[in-house]
């Protein structure tokens, strides 16, 4: 793990990035929050690989989507993603793993490239984003993202304990939708790069608004992302 402060140009507005190295998982349709966890699975032999190397090191993991599917090391990536610390892990007889990434700070690509044990590893900036505890949000947009996600949930066919969701906390609840809906990869990062909780909420009950409307009509319709 490398890391190291370099102050932009001056102005107005300064920018002080930290540079970090770490490996990167490129996984399309999963996005890490900072304070959320995720789970997965792991079974291919370079990405076992980056995960001995991961808990022999600093423990962490880059999360990040491509922007296509590609399985030679070159499929181009989104520019933002977020790292995750390796806070549970289990390894499987056939040397597969399951382990949990606990989101630390979303980062800014800044380049990567091929690691020896077939897995990639970037440069990124974790200090691009303010990823510090977010305020509330307010009553009436609380209630609209729990309203809209029972209305998805009603509309697919799910069994959901909504009491257990609504004693969820703002934060947990908005990004473990965000994490769990089956948006498309694009939506995904849009909800990933909101600045804000309450941006990332609003946009949260959009997609859910097109994604019930295309359940319950039989269409795909495709959300526009400003």
């Amino acid at each position: 793990m490398v890391e190291r402060a370099a102050p932009q140009a001056l102005g107005a507005a300064v920018h002080v990035s930290r540079t970090l190295t770490i490996p990167i998982f490129p996984l399309a349709g999963a996005i890490l929050f900072p304070r959320s966890q995720l789970p997965l699975h792991i079974f291919e032999p370079r990405y076992r690989e980056m995960v001995r190397d991961a808990i022999d090191g600093p423990g962490q993991i880059g999360m990040i989507q491509p922007l296509r599917i590609d399985d030679d090391n070159q499929a181009p990536l989104y520019d933002v993603g977020c790292v995750g610390e390796v806070v549970g892990i289990e390894e499987l007889d056939d040397g597969r793993f399951n382990i949990v990434l606990l989101g630390t700070e979303r980062f800014r690509l800044i380049s990567d490239s091929v690691h020896d044990g077939g897995y990639r590893c970037a440069s990124v900036d974790i200090a691009a984003f303010d990823d510090s505890d977010p305020q509330p949000l307010s009553i009436a947009q609380r209630a609209e993202v729990e309203r809209e996600a029972r209305r998805l949930g009603d509309a697919m066919g799910l069994a959901v304990d909504w009491d257990a969701v609504a004693r969820l906390d703002d934060e947990m609840l908005v990004n473990a939708i965000a994490q769990v809906a089956p948006f498309d990869t694009g939506a995904k990062q849009a909800l990933l790069e909101q600045a804000t909780l309450d941006g990332r909420a609003d946009l949260l009950v959009q997609l859910m608004e097109f994604q019930r409307a295309a359940v319950s009509g039989g269409v795909e319709i495709e959300p526009t992302i400003q």
